[in-house]
């Protein structure tokens, strides 16, 4: 048994059991993943979304700032102005690769076309209940037309992806038969598996993606969906059986449940696991709230990695603990990461009903007032009585007119 000192720096704080030798065996991570950001797309798929081109080209840009290697950066066959805005962020000179979404069509291939997209991606139903039941197809049809499509797309020299719709809950057979013929007669220049409905667990992923690799050697990428609140686990699962890209959005917006966070999955890999992206950490917070801005999606205060309230502190033990801690500049004794590695602001105390007296000795101190234990109570007393009535916290202001009354 065997670990390492990547656990801990200056940065960061997790346990080192995630870098025991024993722990993932055999499995040989890789040292870097190709990140694929489908928030304009699969992202504005959720119901009530609608970027329009001025949101669409900020969040493109900013996506690009930070590191993101692929944008998909939207479905041209949608609307002559999903087209437009598709085609003016491929024109804008970011350093990501701008992708479009598409059917197996030629219809759609030519809209992409017509963009200026560096790749596609390609989508076809491929599993034989959903062909059956939800398009009215055989297996064949899907076979021909994705032939078809991807040869086409190919011809005119777009990079292609192969999305397999609902291959998760597809016999492999049928599945396989699908994307095997792709492979032979059309053209794909990586794979990507898609678990559509989010029904796939984390040992399973790592299965599946593994049974890919053992018939191609196309790159393999994982689109995984929400649905059980698996799909970073799964997203991480499928990196570990071999998936090389991984399809994420901005704080998780997608079609249901949503899709696997940007957020939590790069910071995840990077220090749970030591595998890098590009992505600067820093930009994670801003470019979560502006994803918050412009789609109109709220995330709760407690969402990982750029949740508000993260940092912020309400607990009289958790208090205590943190005014010892801030004295002796040891953050990282009480959090995983520090706030500034993901764009956060520092550490908050919150004055409320869970407070304690180690609470309003801390703020008495940063507003320069002497309590002694008797006034201190008495604050403490009021303060939980207020926040009680009020079911909420009060403010820094409101907590000094308290201690002021009791000098």
């Amino acid at each position: 048994m065997t670990s390492t000192d990547q656990h801990k720096d200056d940065q960061h704080f997790v346990s080192f059991y995630d870098f025991d030798s024993d722990v993932l065996g055999d499995v040989k991570l890789p040292s870097n993943i190709e990140i694929h950001d489908v928030t304009l797309r699969d992202g504005e798929q959720q119901a009530g979304i609608t970027f329009r081109r001025d949101d669409k080209i900020k969040i493109a840009t900013l996506l690009s700032e930070s590191g993101v290697d692929r944008i998909e950066a939207g479905m041209p066959s949608v609307s002559a102005e999903d087209a437009k805005v598709v085609k003016e962020i491929s024109h804008l000179g970011l350093g990501s690769k701008i992708y479009a979404f598409a059917r197996c069509m030629k219809q759609d291939v030519d809209n992409a076309i017509a963009a200026d997209v560096d790749g596609i991606v390609m989508e076809i139903p491929s599993s034989d209940h959903l062909i059956k039941h939800a398009y009215g197809w055989d297996v064949e049809k899907a076979v021909k037309l994705s032939v078809e499509a991807t040869s086409y797309a190919h011809e005119h020299g777009l990079r292609v992806t192969f999305f397999t719709i609902d291959a998760t809950r597809a016999p492999f057979d049928t599945f396989w038969k699908i994307a095997g013929q792709v492979i032979k007669d059309g053209h794909m220049d990586s794979f990507a598996l898609a678990d559509t409905f989010g029904v796939l667990n984390p040992q399973a992923t790592t299965f599946f993606i593994k049974k890919i690799k053992s018939k191609t050697d196309k790159p393999v990428e994982i689109h995984a969906h929400n649905d059980f609140g698996l799909a970073v686990a799964n997203t991480i699962s499928a990196v570990l059986g071999g998936a090389s890209t991984i399809h994420v959005s901005l704080t998780g917006i997608g079609e249901r449940s949503g899709n696997a966070s940007l957020e939590e999955s790069v910071m995840a890999l990077k220090y749970l696991y030591g595998i890098n992206t590009k992505i600067n950490t820093r930009m994670l917070r801003s470019l979560a709230v502006l994803a918050r801005e412009r789609s109109g999606v709220k995330f709760p205060p407690q969402k990982p990695i750029v949740g508000d309230g993260i940092f912020s502190v309400e607990s009289g033990i958790l208090t205590s603990w943190w005014r010892r801690l801030e004295k002796s500049n040891m953050p990282l004794e009480m959090f995983p990461f520090l706030p500034e590695v993901v764009g956060h602001t520092n550490v908050e105390i919150i004055n409320g009903k869970k407070s304690g007296i180690d609470t309003i000795y801390y703020k008495a101190d940063k507003f320069g007032i002497k309590l002694d234990e008797s006034e201190a109570l008495t604050v403490l007393r009021k303060l939980k009585n207020i926040s009680l009535a009020r079911k909420g916290p009060i403010s820094d202001e409101e907590l000094k007119a308290l201690m002021d009354k009791n000098l």
